[in-house]
Formats: structure tokens, C-alpha cells, sequence
């Protein structure tokens, strides 16, 4: 680890998503290996707890992807405090899994305005910062993003959606020196289960968490390290991690 300390030092990164699961163990890991961390999300007072248990500087700010606005004056504001920015995580997005017979059509606007519109609006707002740092975009997709199954219909439309924009932004990016990372986790033991109001898929993904060792955060916190980590010269663009026990 103690490279990956010297290769974030001085470095600023902004975690949306950062309350809890996977976004929360980003900004504590980023913050451990050196960099001073702005973490955004929409529940300002679990960001203080985040804060307080972080090694370094974290600068809590309340953010909602889905709203432009909130979004600009979240990266204005990393800028402001910090001077820079080198990297962005965006992990917020909400998992409302159901059939599409029959479904609830404000939590498939409730998903793509947050996993896929918010991913776009992060991107945009924080592009001309991470072109000046020669910075990487790190873009927390899923399994589901690959492969999708019946009762995931919409989640998956976002997080394949998520894919091809990250290509597309590679590809338009990557010789100005800024590195663009897709990392897709399969089962994750976070509180996207609860979110679920349909009670059959919820159930069903109760059921599949007590069949398996599932991820924790900090195992995709790891993987996010890695990839920021390396020089500047070398950009793993996709990282795909399920559980051993996933099939």
C-alpha cells in the first residue's frame, strides 16, 4: 500500500454516492492512500461520520447527481477547497429491480436520472478539471452492466448504458492523458437491497446474499485503489469482480 500512499499524495478526488457501501469505502480508502477527498451525497449528516473516520482531509458536500445544478457546485466546490482534481468516482445509483409488467415507471426515471444521467452530469461537470490534471475517471458499473436478467430490466438498460458511455469517453480522452475505468461488481453486501420496493425481487436478492460470501465494499475499494494507483502510463480500463461464489 505504501506505493499507492506516495502515488496519491497531493492528489484530490471527488466520491459521489460516498454515505454508505461502496462509495463510503472508496473515500476511506482514497483518504488512507493520500488523497484529500470530497464526498458527495444527498445524506449530509451520515458524510460528517464518513469524515470523522477518514486518516486525511474529506470535505462532505451535499450532492444529488440527478440534479445538474447540485452537481456543478459539487465539483466548484472540491476545486475551490482543494485547488484540483485528479480523480472521479462516480458510484451513486439506486437498484429498484422489478418486472417490467406492471412496473412503477418513477423508479425507472429514479435510475436513469441517478446511475446513468448522474454518471454523465459527473462526468461533464468535472471533465475540464481532470483533462488539466491528466486525471482518471473511475465509473462503478455492475455485472449487470454485461449480462442482464429478467426482473433487472431497467437497472441493467443504466449500467449497460453507463458502459458504452465510458468507452465513448475513452476513446475521446485517453491520448489527452486521462484514463477512464469501468469496475463492474457482482453481488455486493450493501444497502442497494433495501431500496427495492418490489417485495419479490427483494426477497429473491435476500435469498441469493444467504447463499454466497458475498463482496464486501472494501473489496471494491481495493480494486478502485489499484486502478488509480498505477503510472500514469498504464489505465485499466475495466475491472470486473464477483464473488468466488457467483456463478
Amino acid at each position: 500500500m505504501s506505493n499507492t500512499s506516495q502515488t496519491l499524495s497531493g492528489k484530490v478526488a471527488l466520491v459521489t454516492g460516498a454515505s454508505s457501501g461502496i462509495g463510503e469505502a472508496v473515500a476511506l480508502a482514497l483518504s488512507a492512500a493520500g488523497a484529500k477527498v470530497a464526498a458527495g451525497a444527498r445524506r449530509l449528516d451520515r458524510l460528517a461520520t464518513v469524515a470523522e473516520r477518514a486518516e486525511g482531509e474529506v470535505l462532505p458536500l451535499e450532492l444529488d447527481v440527478s440534479d445538474q445544478p447540485s452537481v456543478r457546485a459539487a465539483v466548484a466546490a472540491t476545486v475551490e477547497r482543494f485547488g484540483r482534481l485528479d480523480v472521479l468516482v462516480n458510484n451513486a445509483g439506486v437498484m429498484l429491480n422489478g418486472l417490467i409488467e406492471g412496473a412503477d415507471t418513477t423508479e425507472w426515471e429514479r435510475m436513469v436520472g441517478t446511475n446513468l444521467l448522474g454518471t454523465m452530469y459527473a462526468t461533464h461537470a468535472a471533465l475540464p478539471h481532470l483533462l488539466e490534471s491528466k486525471g482518471t475517471v473511475v465509473q462503478l458499473s455492475s455485472t449487470s452492466g454485461r449480462i442482464a436478467n429478467a426482473g433487472a430490466g431497467v437497472y441493467a438498460a443504466t449500467k449497460f448504458g453507463v458502459n458504452a458511455f465510458s468507452e465513448s469517453l475513452r476513446q475521446e480522452v485517453t491520448t489527452r492523458g486521462v484514463r477512464v475505468v469501468v469496475v463492474e461488481p457482482g453481488f455486493t453486501s450493501t444497502e442497494l437491497i433495501d431500496h427495492i420496493s418490489d417485495q419479490g425481487s427483494r426477497a429473491m436478492a435476500a435469498q441469493l446474499a444467504t447463499q454466497m460470501r458475498t463482496l464486501q465494499p472494501a473489496d471494491i475499494a481495493a480494486a478502485v485503489l489499484y486502478a488509480v494507483g498505477q503510472p500514469a502510463h498504464v489505465a485499466v480500463n475495466e475491472i470486473l469482480i464477483r464473488p468466488t461464489d457467483q456463478s
